[in-house]
């Protein structure tokens, strides 16, 4: 059986103020040339088809146009809500949409949505897990201990009544420990709570995985991150995106993995020079100035309405940034950076000890753990 596995549309993102829906929609009608081309039985969106929960008209409307070309493609379509996504407006419907071939996940309950999809090798099992939170897991198993994500994970797919002599995949939107997030992801967490250990997905074929924006597996090649279709930052400049095709034969045999590479219709790119450099026709002339990019000029003086001169070359700019002795010195650099591995405490003890010039005591440190663990689980 032949699988295409996709996640974290975003449909309807805005980057730096910039519009993507544009993007998206060339992106989506490249996936559908990819599925044309690949013709599988299942399409997965594993979450974040949204970026929003509340999603803008222009991009229900993107979605609705893919998800009717996707349907007339007679395929079994299998989609879960994401963190972005609002579960109740995702499932909307979801029991129509079944006759067109179209699982949504609904808004979970204690109950996770089996759907079987029969081969020439007999049943595949595909579990439908939405992105879930301990609260509501605690709501439907009351009785069983829930202290962080992965014992809400673990005790929301220990309830299912696995037939491990089948072929079982699982989709589902969460953080798993060991993978390697993005500036565009919601990723940072108090104490990595929202962290979910990758082996309570042993008993699983092959586990779809949404969430992380960047491809790449966890543990095994088979428990993985189909990434973006298109980059959200430039934190991700140096990604390539793709589509990930999965192949899953008999119970015993190995499952085949491969990607198909996507181009899109603007990229994200990072160029660094002088102004007269990164103006100099020479140096853009065989780029696509059309390409959305962050500019860091290495000028030691500011120059006058660099940003507005600079888009009569490359219209598309989302940030402009200087290296020099000024900023090297004020850390201005390297302080965007690593600010998102930081957790909320280590940024609170940064600015206390700005402010104060002595650093949080242990007591202090306990109170705020306290109190940034209740504003990020009403948060989260």
């Amino acid at each position: 059986m032949k699988i295409i596995h996709l996640s974290d549309l975003h449909i309807g993102k805005r980057v730096n103020e910039f519009s993507m829906i544009e993007d998206q929609k060339y992106i989506l009608n490249e996936i559908l040339h990819i599925i044309d081309k690949e013709n599988p039985r299942v399409v997965i969106i594993a979450g974040d088809v949204y970026d929003k929960s509340v999603p803008s008209a222009e991009a229900v409307e993107l979605f609705d146009e893919f998800l009717f070309e996707l349907s007339e493609r007679e395929l079994e379509i299998l989609i879960i809500s994401g963190n972005h996504d609002s579960a109740e407006r995702m499932s909307f419907g979801s029991r129509l949409f079944g006759a067109k071939g179209v699982h949504i996940s609904p808004v979970y309950d204690g109950k996770i949505k089996e759907i079987i999809i029969e081969d020439e090798h007999g049943a595949v099992n595909f579990y439908l897990l939405p992105f879930v939170k301990p609260i509501n897991v605690r709501h439907a198993f009351p009785e069983e201990e829930i202290n962080n994500y992965s014992d809400a994970v673990e005790v929301a797919i220990n309830s299912i009544e696995l037939r491990k002599n089948e072929r079982n995949v699982l989709i589902t939107h969460q953080f798993v420990t060991g993978a390697i997030a993005s500036e565009s992801e919601d990723a940072i967490s108090v104490g990595g709570s929202d962290n979910v250990n990758g082996e309570i997905f042993e008993d699983f074929d092959y586990i779809a995985l949404g969430h992380i924006h960047r491809p790449q597996k966890i543990l095994r090649d088979t428990i993985r991150y189909c990434g973006t279709p298109l980059k959200y930052s430039f934190s991700e400049a140096n990604h390539q995106k793709s589509v990930t095709i999965v192949e899953i034969g008999t119970k015993t045999e190995d499952i085949a993995i491969r990607t198909e590479e996507l181009i899109p219709l603007r990229d994200m790119r990072e160029i660094k020079g002088s102004y007269m450099e990164v103006t100099s026709k020479s140096f853009y002339d065989e780029t696509n100035v059309e390409d959305y990019i962050r500019i860091t000029l290495t000028d030691e003086d500011d120059i006058p309405d660099a940003i507005g001169k600079l888009r009569t070359i490359y219209p598309n700019i989302m940030r402009l940034d200087y290296d020099n002795m000024r900023t090297r010195t004020d850390n201005i650099i390297d302080g965007a950076d690593k600010v998102e591995l930081k957790s909320p405490l280590e940024h609170f003890e940064d600015l206390y000890e700005l402010q104060n010039n002595r650093e949080v005591s242990d007591e202090q440190k306990e109170y705020l753990n306290e109190l940034i663990e209740t504003l990020w689980e009403g948060r989260l």
